[in-house]
């Protein structure tokens, strides 16, 4: 009913002072499930940080590249850089919730504009909210004593690994059991199509 984007833009920022971070509003967080970001956006500004949000639709065009569409994917990274540039030329990190999404900037952008200064700043300047609050942020997350099953996503796991994951994991005192087995069976749009179930469930069920 509204998204991310239209709620970050009528809302009034809870820190007016301290480091910028810049939250990538992805498409399942800001179409889908914005209370994702929402909650992003609380434990950043709790972390003392001013949130910034791009306006206008975005996408880093993961899809594509599952296609072969790696035409029409640059043209996606270009408008991409275009946002991104002042904000990384500034020293601003960019925060991304979505893997998929994250790996994009993490991987693929560097690889597709290799010749890039920019594109390498932003590969350099993305993380996902566990990595910067690691390695960026000093941050100390409140205690959530409970136990927990944790799937890594796959782009997750390949590009960005989940150790800073479990080391703000084992700070918030979560007992927590990370599944060896961290493919769901979707593989982006893949497993949505019908001719696909009987392997996407086969690939759920694995483990």
């Amino acid at each position: 009913a509204e998204t991310f984007q239209s709620w970050f833009q009528k809302r009034t920022p809870k820190v007016s002072a301290g480091p910028k971070v810049l939250l990538w509003p992805d498409t399942f967080n800001n179409y889908f499930f914005p209370e994702t970001s929402k909650a992003a956006v609380e434990v950043l500004e709790a972390a003392g940080y001013r949130v910034q949000v791009p306006q206008g639709h975005v996408c880093c065009g993961r899809p594509l590249y599952d296609y072969g569409f790696l035409g029409m994917a640059k043209q996606y990274l270009e408008r991409n850089l275009e946002v991104l540039r002042p904000h990384v030329a500034a020293g601003t990190p960019v925060v991304v919730l979505e893997p998929s999404c994250c790996s994009v900037f993490r991987d693929e952008l560097n690889g597709l504009m290799p010749e890039r200064a920019d594109a390498h700043r932003v590969m350099e300047n993305t993380f996902t909210l566990s990595e910067f609050f690691e390695k960026k942020a000093n941050y100390s997350p409140p205690k959530l004593r409970r136990e927990a099953i944790i799937q890594g996503h796959c782009h997750h796991k390949a590009i960005m690994r989940m150790d800073e994951e479990e080391q703000v994991l084992r700070k918030m005192g979560v007992d927590y059991k990370l599944l060896t087995s961290g493919c769901c069976g979707m593989a982006g749009s893949f497993g949505y199509e019908a001719d696909k179930y009987d392997v996407s469930v086969a690939c759920g069920e694995r483990d």
